[in-house]
């Protein structure tokens, strides 16, 4: 069977270098007679592999030596909670809610402290990115966290906020390594891997190390202590170890094909493509305002609900899987990772115009 155009939001499509080079090690990893998912983590060959990994993404971010890479498990969703209980110094912090995944990450951090949403785009269906100028951060607020490219609503931070001097805590899950980053205007990034980089079961957080507490609260577990996988190495326990692999070659494939300067460029590229027949089109439209736009989610709808779920379902029948939008949206979706290649966009665009044409 051919492979399909996926435009999942997650788990989502990966380069089939990878997938080919991983099938080739499943029962065999380098001539050592078993596959690395039946491997200890103990072994020198599996410390090699995560070694590499960190070593690779150290090199496309171009990653400081006083930040850690940590590899860690839960998904971008636990980490809502270990960042107010590791991070929450003054028991105060700011969050700027432009999505779900925002607005979850702030209702966990009430939880464990004063966290104030000192800027939202909710009054317009988180349709943009609000205006971050001059907000009113608070003087003792311990950071200021971003949801920075907003998977369902499409919406992406092109200038990040001013903190006024507080450090930056984003989570960057749909936008990680699509393109350049100065890591050091953060104090941290994280992101889970399995919209643009790897399988699921996998966060890849990045933390400037003095920000990591020597103690935290006695009721703080052992394992959602950043300390602790910090000294291990991402060790502590055992790791997702197939993920952390996984996410080696794409870092390896990464390199091969120009860094992160380059996939931005086809980023671009293939964005404009979509957006460009959006905005000409008579039959679909773009939810999102041009300035706030993500190059990696592109929600879309045609106004008509019955419309939208033919669209739907003829366009899975012609290869192109997962385009039917999150429920808080509707209308369609379209993911355009970096695995997507710029053929896969093309066609779908192509595939609009067969079927604008056909039911006008």
């Amino acid at each position: 069977m051919a492979r399909v155009y996926n435009f999942s939001a997650g788990p989502a499509v990966l380069p089939e270098e990878v997938l080919k080079e991983a099938a080739a090690d499943m029962l065999d990893y380098k001539g050592c007679g078993m596959g690395v998912m039946e491997m200890s983590h103990r072994s020198k060959m599996y410390q090699t592999i995560i070694d590499e990994a960190e070593a690779d993404l150290r090199k496309l971010l171009n990653i400081p030596d006083n930040y850690k890479v940590l590899f860690l498990q839960g998904g971008a969703s636990l980490q809502f909670a270990m960042i107010p209980m590791n991070l929450m110094k003054n028991g105060k912090a700011d969050y700027i809610v432009t999505g779900q995944w925002a607005k979850k990450a702030y209702q966990e951090a009430q939880k464990y402290g004063d966290a104030v949403a000192v800027a939202s785009s909710a009054d317009k269906t988180f349709s943009y990115i609000p205006d971050c100028s001059d907000l009113p951060i608070r003087e003792d607020a311990d950071y200021v966290y971003i949801c920075e490219n907003n998977t369902i609503y499409g919406t992406k931070f092109h200038e990040l906020p001013n903190t006024k001097g507080k450090t930056l805590i984003s989570d960057v899950s749909s936008c990680f390594l699509s393109e350049p980053m100065d890591v050091e205007k953060y104090g941290m990034i994280y992101g889970g891997v399995q919209k643009n980089i790897g399988p699921a079961g996998l966060v890849v957080a990045i933390i400037r190390e003095d920000l990591i507490p020597e103690t935290v609260a006695d009721t703080v577990p052992t394992m959602m202590q950043y300390k602790i996988h910090a000294d291990n190495g991402s060790m502590y326990n055992t790791p997702n170890c197939w993920a952390i692999y996984i996410c080696g070659l794409v870092f390896k494939w990464l390199l091969k094909n120009g860094g992160l300067s380059v996939m931005k460029e086809l980023n671009e590229k293939k964005a404009a493509i979509l957006y460009d027949f959006l905005d000409s089109s008579e039959m679909f439209k773009g939810t999102v305002e041009k300035n706030s736009r993500s190059l990696m989610n592109v929600p879309f709808v045609t106004g008509n609900d019955e419309l939208d779920a033919k669209f739907v379902k003829e366009a899975k029948a012609a290869g192109f899987e997962n385009l039917k939008g999150h429920r808080s949206v509707g209308g369609m979706r379209a993911s355009i990772y970096n695995a997507m290649p710029i053929e896969g966009v093309q066609a779908l665009v192509d595939f609009m115009k067969k079927f604008e044409a056909e039911n006008k």
